[in-house]
C-alpha cells in the first residue's frame, strides 16, 4: 500500500475537501502544515503551482506528488475503497457539476472578504446570495435527505461542508447571515456540521484562525469582525 501524505494550510477550504473524502474512505494518511506567506524550499521544489493541497503518494520507494484538489480526490476515487461518487455516468456528471459549482462559491466567497468597499462588499454579498437560491432550488427539486443524495455522504458533500463552515464564522464574528431563509440549505448544512469527518478537517482552533484572517484583511470585512 501507498503511503499517502496530505500537504496542507490550516484554512484552505481545498485541503479540507481532500481530508474529508480521506475520512470517508477510512484511509490512513499523514498531514503536513506549510505557511503559504513563508513557503519552504521543499514545497516550492515539488508544487508546480506553489499551492496546497499536495498529495505525497510513496510506494516502491519513490514518491509521487499529485496537485489540485479535484484530481486528488479522483485519484482517490480510483484507488481507495468506499466509493463516494455514484455508480451511474449521468449521477456522476451531476455530482462533478455541483462540485464545480461549489468551487465557483469559494470564488465568490473570496471576493467577498476581499471587497475593499462597502458597496463592492454588498455587491459580492448579493450575488453570493443569488448562487445559494439557485443551489436550494436545485436542493428543493432533489434533495430527500440529510446529504446531498439523500443518506449517502458523496464528494459533493465533502466540497460543501468547508463551504458551509465558513458561514459559520462569518454569522458568529460578522453579523453576515446570508444563508437565512433557506431551509433546505439549512438543514444539509447542520448534517455536515455534525459529519466526523467534515469536523475532524480542521482542527479546534480553526474559527480563531480564520477570524483573525478576515479581521487582519485590507477590507471592508475587517471593520465587521468583532
Amino acid at each position: 500500500m501507498a503511503a499517502l501524505t496530505l500537504v496542507s494550510h490550516n484554512l484552505c477550504p481545498y485541503v479540507q475537501r481532500a481530508a474529508i473524502a480521506l475520512a470517508e474512505k477510512r484511509v490512513a494518511f499523514a498531514r503536513v502544515y506549510v505557511d503559504l506567506s513563508d513557503k519552504p524550499d521543499w514545497f516550492c521544489a515539488v508544487s508546480p503551482l506553489g499551492k496546497v493541497p499536495l498529495l505525497r503518494v510513496a510506494s516502491g520507494g519513490s514518491e509521487q506528488v499529485i496537485f489540485e484538489s479535484a484530481v486528488i480526490l479522483e485519484y482517490l476515487e480510483e484507488t481507495q475503497a468506499n466509493p463516494l461518487h455514484p455508480d451511474h455516468p449521468l449521477d456522476r456528471a451531476r455530482h462533478r457539476s455541483w462540485m464545480e459549482f461549489g468551487s465557483d462559491l469559494l470564488n465568490g466567497i473570496a471576493r467577498l472578504y476581499n471587497a475593499g468597499t462597502q458597496a463592492a462588499f454588498e455587491r459580492e454579498r448579493d450575488s453570493l446570495r443569488a448562487r445559494f437560491e439557485r443551489l436550494e432550488a436545485e436542493l428543493s427539486v432533489r434533495q430527500s435527505g440529510p446529504f446531498f443524495q439523500q443518506d449517502r455522504f458523496t464528494l459533493v458533500d465533502a466540497v460543501f461542508g468547508p463551504i458551509f463552515r465558513y458561514f459559520d464564522v462569518f454569522e458568529a464574528r460578522a453579523a453576515i447571515r446570508l444563508l437565512d431563509g433557506l431551509p433546505r440549505i439549512g438543514e444539509w448544512r447542520v448534517a455536515l456540521a455534525e459529519r466526523p469527518s467534515v469536523r475532524g478537517s480542521v482542527d479546534e482552533d480553526y474559527p480563531e484562525l480564520l477570524a483573525a484572517f478576515l479581521r487582519n484583511r485590507r477590507a471592508h470585512i475587517g471593520s465587521l469582525v468583532a
